[in-house]
């Protein structure tokens, strides 16, 4: 028991320092969807609620919409699937990673999200620290930075007035910071940059609202062709 004990502490402060970025960015992209649905006229309960069962935060602000406009589940279903079809792409990425990984697995995939797909996927684990419980408690610190900040924002959003405007650039700034991070862990750049140029020429093609699909399904397919010769490079592990 004791040395079970020891593990849990070990994984949980490894994983911690790592999800102190996503803290700031969820705290204040929480809060502040907490206080957009107080405005909307729906009690603390409903971000509360939403943000345990849901935790998508782009499908939770949209939703907002969903849950003022008429009654269409058809619609709710092809938007969440579109907004949030990336995951699709996560989940293969993480088949490996998740293996082994018990009954923590069922929770590993509800709590995916973007930024605890990052950490998950790029994280240099010590030997000495469980892999399933590092990412259970990146995972599990993630989801409840969230939560509380989401809470927050619905208890004391009447009371809170600033403007929100430019607050989800927090976010884009985070996964630069983890981008630039990994491109100095990286002996060869190659993966880093077919990802932005395919990118780019996603974006170009399909425009600022449509080149998410086409960009994850693009990288995945040169990602698959080269596999070999990235894996001998030491990028692939």
């Amino acid at each position: 028991m004791q040395t079970r004990s020891k593990m849990l502490r070990r994984a949980f402060r490894t994983a911690f320092p790592y999800t102190i970025p996503i803290f700031a960015g969820f705290w204040f992209l929480g809060i502040t969807y907490g206080i957009y649905m107080n405005v909307s006229g729906f009690s603390f309960w409903y971000p509360m609620l939403m943000s345990i069962t849901i935790f998508a935060g782009s499908i939770e602000f949209v939703t907002v919409n969903m849950l003022l406009g008429a009654f269409n589940p058809l619609q709710a279903f092809v938007m969440t699937l579109m907004i949030n079809a990336r995951h699709l792409f996560y989940g293969i990425s993480m088949l490996d990673k998740f293996r082994g990984t018990g009954w923590k697995k069922v929770y590993l995939i509800f709590g995916m999200c973007d930024e605890s797909f990052s950490i998950n996927y790029t994280a240099d684990i010590p030997e000495n620290v469980d892999r399933g419980w590092f990412m259970f408690f990146v995972t599990l610190l993630n989801h409840f930075y969230w939560f509380s900040g989401a809470t927050l924002g619905g208890i004391f959003g009447s009371l809170i007035h600033f403007n929100a405007e430019g607050l989800d650039f927090v976010m884009t700034a985070m996964f630069v910071v983890i981008f630039m991070e990994q491109w100095l862990k990286e002996k060869n750049h190659t993966s880093s940059i077919l990802g932005l140029g395919i990118s780019l020429l996603c974006l170009i093609a399909f425009g600022a609202d449509n080149f998410i699909i086409p960009a994850m399904l693009a990288l995945l397919v040169v990602l698959t062709l080269m596999r070999r010769p990235l894996e001998k490079e030491g990028e692939v592990q």
